[in-house]
């Protein structure tokens, strides 16, 4: 037996136990191949490889399992000549030394191989494993040295090959070496001489760095209530633990934000209001984390009761449980949209009621949450069928109303309407509260129409009848021509409806539009006032119903003259009397305005149907005036005028500058002295306090105020109740 074979067999002797190991293990896979027999500067690489192996053997850490596996050193020839000489242990140092130094290079190279049996004697599927082959050539037995070292890597829990390439120059062992320790996360290190050969091998045998000691990761830990929705803010019973340990037990917090080590942890949520609870593990990474755990979404327990079935449209009364916040509300719901389509507060009590959607179908009753509408509770319920009937009389004229018999719901707000074929918008309309039958006009435009019943709620159409209507005689009557300003006696053919009217309109005017109208329902023949322009103009039948003209006339207006004569001058609050000639319309009159007036401004002023000789007050303040006659047509239009000044009058006061107190004074005055003019007592707060009329004369009696103090005697003219003059007066 060889040396090398003795010292295996005694290694293999072992017990098992002894060579579990907690300190980390490597294997130096040398070759012991004929190549080995090469020198480098003289002296063979063996020799140099022993005498490296020997000087690394005592300065290698202690802590450091180490073993030796030798091939190509037995037998010429063989790919299996691959033997581990010294398995991984402590105190292996002076054991490897010697086995290298037995070391007689013979064989081939199945360096693949031997990292194989390396990885094994290691047990590289269980823990990890490091391998460091040293070798001068090419793999000469396996062809696929790549493909070995990553199946080690795949089946390894942490296998790792660091290649020590020694005087090796061919260009395909160099892509072995790399190869192999790149597949499994080594070194490669190339070596030309027994200095860089011992640098190589102390750098691959050299222990990794330590681990960075783990650093606590903050992780927040937070619950939505139900999916995507939002943060809950509230308290919430928590439990946390990390293996078998508990870090948080029934914590009642909103939320958790720990710092926590890598590892695997399980979290758990109670939420008290509902018992609702989630759980779910998580791992701590190298990074800030944020949980989230899902509650379902939160409903306070609520009820609805109401009737399995009611008709579209009708009320209904339900009762209900629930939290009655703020607004919440009862609805009822289109389930396939979730839209609600009629609702009442809570806040009305229980029961309540609520409106069915005014079509039929299938429904639901829920109690909703105002806060981010949430339902709380549904019960279904079939929304039936309502139908109506409508009759009129069976002959129609335009313009007519006539009694309409109807059954149907009688919603609150329903009404009977008049619409053109397949449309909804009404032309004439009566609310079903009047009773059955109601009275319902017809449209003015005979044609094809409908009688439609129509429920308030939505303006659901439910029954729809077709009628026809006719059209009726309309005509107008009157004479051609007419003055401008005078009544024209207007005989008309038509219904008469009430608000059907006459009107006088110029041709070019839309039928709208209008100077002067008079109601169909102050008699036939009836009296239309003509315009004040002269002119072409229309009489028109105009139907109050819809404001269309069914039928008009042409009257040709001719222009009026007048006359208008009074004094000259007068003066300020006086009367005239002026006379006239015109057309005496009834709302004709004469009036005192400025020369720049508009026609239709007026002063002092006196009707032409109270006679040819009127009287009319002057105004107040002196000036140039004109006296005007004035045609009360549409626009009013003044057809005469003449020129008035109103003239100035001097007043004069002559009083006591001072009396008693309840007393009277003595007051002599010159002025207008119009019957209604008056002199009177007052102050600052009053304008007057007593007042004697002008009338009493020239001289009269003035009482004084009963307080004393600082007054004024005052002349004041009839018209406008204006203040003429004033003189003070000391009341003692």
């Amino acid at each position: 037996m060889t040396f090398l074979r003795a010292t295996t067999a005694a290694i293999c002797l072992l017990p098992t136990s002894l060579l579990a190991q907690d300190n980390p293990a490597a294997i130096v896979v040398m070759d012991g191949s004929g190549s080995m027999w090469g020198q480098i500067e003289g002296v063979a690489k063996i020799t140099i490889a022993q005498q490296v192996m020997g000087e690394l053997m005592t300065t290698l850490p202690a802590d450091l399992d180490l073993g030796l596996t030798v091939y190509g050193h037995r037998r010429k020839g063989d790919c299996s000549d691959i033997e581990t000489v010294v398995l991984p242990g402590p105190d292996t140092r002076a054991a490897i030394t010697t086995a290298v130094n037995g070391i007689t290079p013979k064989g081939k190279t199945p360096m693949a191989d031997a990292v194989v049996a390396a990885a094994k004697a290691l047990r590289h599927t269980e823990e990890a494993a490091t391998v460091i082959l040293v070798s001068d050539g090419i793999e000469t037995c396996v062809p696929d040295v790549c493909a070995v070292a990553k199946e080690l890597e795949a089946t390894g829990v942490d296998f790792t090959a660091h290649v020590v390439g020694f005087d090796v120059t061919d260009p395909e062992a160099l892509a072995q070496f790399q190869c192999m320790a790149e597949a499994t996360g080594g070194k490669f290190l190339a070596a030309a001489n027994a200095d860089e050969l011992g640098n190589a091998l102390t750098e691959v045998a050299a222990a990794p760095p330590p681990e960075p000691e783990p650093q606590p990761v903050q992780v927040t830990i937070v619950a939505t209530d139900g999916k995507n929705g939002p943060v809950i803010n509230t308290p919430l019973i928590w439990d946390l633990t990390g293996g078998d340990t508990a870090i948080h037990d029934d914590h009642s917090a909103a939320s958790l934000k720990e710092h926590l080590l890598e590892g695997e942890y399980t979290v758990s949520v109670l939420r008290p209001e509902d018992e609702a609870s989630a759980e779910m593990r998580f791992g701590v990474g190298s990074v800030d984390k944020r949980v989230v755990l899902e509650l379902p979404e939160f409903k306070p327990p609520a009820t609805v009761s109401g009737p399995q079935s009611a008709p579209a449209g009708s009320m209904i009364t339900v009762d209900w449980t629930g939290p009655n916040a703020k607004d919440d509300f009862i609805a009822a719901v289109d389930p396939e949209t979730n839209k609600w389509i009629t609702y009442n507060y809570t806040r009305e009590g229980s029961p309540l009621s609520l409106q069915m959607p005014p079509k039929p179908g299938a429904y639901e009753i829920r109690y909703i949450l105002s806060d981010g509408r949430k339902p709380l509770a549904s019960q279904p319920i079939t929304g039936t069928d309502v139908t109506a009937t409508l009759s009129a009389p069976d002959e129609l004229v335009a313009g007519a109303t006539v009694p309409v018999d109807w059954t149907g719901p009688d919603y609150k707000g329903d009404f009977i309407s008049v619409t053109k074929p397949d449309d909804e918008k009404w032309i004439t309309y009566t609310y079903t509260r009047e009773g059955s039958p109601l009275m319902l006009q017809m449209p003015g435009e005979p044609g094809d129409y409908e009688l439609v019943y129509t429920m308030s709620q939505d303006r659901t159409i439910i029954h729809r009848a077709p009628i026809s209507v006719a059209a009726l005689a309309y005509g107008l009557d009157a004479d051609a021509t007419a003055n401008a300003g005078a009544k024209l006696s207007v005989t008309w053919t038509g219904p008469g409806y009430d608000g059907d009217y006459i009107t006088v309109a110029g041709t070019d005017t839309a039928d709208d539009k209008y100077v002067n109208y008079t109601y169909t329902r102050e008699g036939n023949p009836l009296n239309l006032v003509m315009p004040g322009e002269a002119g072409a103009y229309e009489i028109r039948y105009v139907l109050g119903q819809d404001r269309s003209v069914q039928a008009r006339t042409t009257v040709e207006v001719k222009a009026v003259g007048a006359t208008v004569s009074g004094p000259a001058t007068g003066p300020i609050g006086g009367k005239i009397i002026a006379s006239w000639t015109g057309p005496a319309g009834d709302g004709d009159y004469l009036t005192i305005v400025t020369p720049d007036a508009p026609d239709g401004d007026y002063g002092p002023y006196a009707y032409t149907r109270d006679g040819s000789d009127l009287t009319l007050n002057l105004p107040a303040n002196p000036g140039t005036y004109e006296l005007r006659y004035v045609a009360d047509t549409n626009p009013m239009k003044v057809l005469a005028r003449t020129p008035l000044t109103v003239e100035d009058v001097p007043v004069t006061i002559t009083a006591p500058a001072s009396a008693a107190a309840g007393s009277s004074i003595e007051v002599t005055w010159t002025g207008p002295g119009h019957p209604r003019d008056y002199l009177a007592v007052g102050n600052a707060a009053s304008e007057y306090i007593t007042y004697t009329y002008a009338e009493q004369g020239t001289s009269l009696s003035l009482a004084v105020p009963e307080e004393p103090g600082d007054y004024e005697i005052r002349y004041f003219l009839d018209v406008d109740n204006k203040l003429l003059a004033s003189v003070p007066l000391k009341v003692e």
